[in-house]
């Protein structure tokens, strides 16, 4: 079946779930998945289907109004810090009380719901309160990598749809189906996280390579010195710059083909605001991708040497058992800086912090 829900690998179950619920909505849907799992493509899909006639057919204008973000009864609504404010909540709730301009529903869309318990003054009250008592027509579609235990009685007031990240296999058979060569789908999907998205723009990115032989390299550049640390750290924002220019290409193409078939047909072009708001998410969610394949590499490199060293130590190598040490909090380090990934918006000051802890060992 070729529909919205097909944008969707590895998630046949759950998209058959989503194609009845088109038909028969509740208020609030939660979207629960690890990054890689699509938990931004399927809640664009479901808005879709939920907008479309047919519910989700993937080719009218409905849909295609919606899966370009130009619905404007679809409404993502934005945080503007590391943790959602009450005033963006209430906005939400102002957003979700409008009436349906078009035939569907009022669809409104928050992301990365967990950051509502955190913060100086967490929101999630506020965002119960909005769940509570929605207009008819209106749908909440929440989205979340984790569920924190503060976070329950939101999540009791939505049907739960659990997400996974695809499986390399399937992502490499999408891209090779959709004309990438094979050797360039296979490093796509290696390095894609789990995301499709991602993938097609990894497929056209020459530099890939030797971007991920740079990260693997980076363990044996820490001298225990501050100098190669500090000079690593400026390095890895030069990397992660020149790896945006495949993303930033294909949102340039984007916008210019919006435009283009606006003139051509006689519509209304998408808002350049909400283009330009819908490219920043992107970049900002691409940048921690990668970023995080960059700390995933450099974990795999240390976990090599840990094989070799505790096979050092049973020979009876005397100083494995502090090599051995060092790494496992090598290892340590680099975990927690995947955790602060999703809760800083210092890049330079993470990097600066685990580069130099890296180095003390």
């Amino acid at each position: 079946m070729t529909d919205v829900f097909s944008r969707l690998i590895g998630q046949s179950v759950t998209a058959d779930a989503l194609r009845h619920h088109a038909r028969h909505p509740v208020h609030a849907y939660l979207f629960l998945g690890p990054s890689g799992a699509g938990v931004h493509e399927a809640m664009t899909a479901f808005a879709a289907a939920l907008q479309c006639p047919d519910h989700g057919c993937a080719t009218c204008a409905v849909c295609v109004r919606v899966l370009e973000g130009a619905d404007p009864d679809v409404q993502r609504i934005e945080r503007a810090g590391l943790a959602w404010r009450i005033d963006e909540i209430r906005e939400a709730e102002r957003v979700a009380r409008r009436r349906p301009l078009g035939e569907g529903h009022q669809v409104v869309i928050l992301e990365d719901v967990e950051l509502t318990v955190s913060g100086a003054s967490p929101s999630a009250p506020a965002l119960l309160k909005s769940l509570e008592e929605p207009p008819a027509r209106t749908v909440f579609l929440l989205g979340a990598a984790e569920l924190p235990e503060a976070l329950e009685t939101v999540t009791s007031r939505c049907l739960l749809v659990r997400l996974a990240a695809p499986r390399d296999a399937d992502i490499e058979e999408r891209l090779r189906a959709e004309g990438v060569s094979a050797d360039a789908a296979h490093a796509a999907a290696g390095a894609a996280l789990g995301s499709l998205e991602r993938a097609r723009v990894l497929a056209d990115d020459p530099a890939l390579a030797a971007r991920l032989d740079w990260w693997r390299g980076v363990p044996d550049r820490l001298t225990g010195t501050p100098a190669a640390a500090s000079a690593l750290a400026r390095e890895v924002g030069v990397i992660l710059d020149e790896a945006m220019a495949p993303l930033d290409r294909s949102l340039a193409e984007a916008a210019a083909r919006e435009r283009e078939e606006a003139s051509q047909f006689g519509v209304r072009a998408a808002n350049r605001r909400e283009l330009e708001a819908q490219a920043r998410r992107e970049q900002r969610r691409f940048r921690t991708e990668e970023l995080t394949l960059g700390l995933s590499t450099m974990t795999a490199v240390y976990r090599e040497r840990l094989a070799r060293e505790l096979e050092a130590s049973r020979d009876g190598d005397g100083r494995a058992d502090s090599r051995v040490a060092a790494t496992l909090r090598r290892l340590d380090a680099l975990l927690e800086a995947q955790r602060r990934l999703a809760t800083t918006l210092d890049e330079g000051l993470l990097l600066h912090d685990l580069l130099f802890t890296l180095s003390d060992f």
